[in-house]
């Protein structure tokens, strides 16, 4: 995959503080890695199907940036309405009906310093990054 075919989609609200940091980091993202489109994406609407998923998102149990890639371990909460409907079971649903093959997942903490998760971020998102470039 070339580095421009790259698409990342960024998830959070902006309006909760423990779920705005992927979206605070957003025109941050853009400017370190202008050859990779970001997309703000809500996680309520329709997920893009893509060989390789790459998403960035809060992960409410982290102090540190976190990158994976098994879709089974991400543990979903209970739902009891829609309005619960999460990351995790999206992500399992379009698994189970082929509609996803691969998926990455850059997890932020909910607070912290701006730049210590930046950086974080930008050193994770780059090891990937080498790696595909490897790959080709």
């Amino acid at each position: 995959m070339e580095k421009n075919s790259f698409r990342i989609y960024v998830l959070g609200n902006p309006l909760m503080e423990g779920d705005a940091f992927p979206i605070r980091l957003l025109l941050r993202l853009r400017k370190e890695f202008s050859s990779i489109k970001f997309i703000e994406l809500d996680p309520t609407e329709n997920f893009p199907e893509e060989n390789h998923l790459i998403i960035v998102d809060t992960i409410a149990n982290t102090q540190k940036v976190v990158m994976w890639d098994d879709i089974d371990a991400i543990q979903s909460s209970p739902s009891y309405s829609l309005h619960d409907f999460d990351l995790g079971m999206t992500l399992k649903l379009m698994k189970k009906m082929g509609k996803l093959k691969r998926v990455t997942i850059f997890g932020v903490p909910p607070s912290g310093s701006e730049e210590n998760v930046f950086q974080e971020l930008k050193t994770t998102m780059s090891s990937l990054l080498s790696k595909s470039a490897s790959h080709n």
